[in-house]
């Protein structure tokens, strides 16, 4: 299985965070516009071109040891995607109530991220749980 270094994951998460943080004081269709172009890039590339793991490559010192792997990388970066255009579409169609809503979704799940609980990752259990026929618990 691939694996991808927590070092750039957190770089990434940081950028949404950052970024998410910015569209709440400046125009968010903008903001939010380049961090959608920045993580469809990174999707696309396989995390090669993602501007804030470019960023992460030159400013992280040190190997470390945790890592992630990249199916559960990816499925976090296609979330992430996701609630970046419902938020991109309501800004579009004056929805800004609802732009906000994801907005605010994506921060918390990056926040969240960064402080230890990955969303993403509880979501992708219960997708895989879903797939195989298995009940879900709650």
């Amino acid at each position: 299985m691939r694996e991808v270094p927590m070092r750039y994951v957190k770089a990434n998460q940081v950028g949404i965070v950052l970024f998410v943080l910015l569209s709440f004081v400046f125009n968010p269709l903008v903001v939010l516009g380049v961090l959608w172009s920045i993580q469809v890039v990174g999707l696309a590339s396989g995390g090669k071109l993602n501007l804030f793991v470019q960023i992460g490559k030159v400013v992280l010192t040190g190997k470390g040891t945790e890592t992630q792997a990249l199916e559960l990388q990816r499925f976090n970066n296609i979330l992430a995607v996701l609630f970046l255009s419902l938020a991109l579409i309501s800004f579009s169609l004056g929805w800004v109530a609802a732009g906000y809503v994801f907005s605010v979704m994506l921060l918390a799940a990056a926040s969240a991220a960064l402080l230890g609980y990955c969303v993403g990752c509880t979501v992708y259990f219960w997708y895989k749980q879903l797939r195989a026929g298995r009940k879900i618990g709650f």
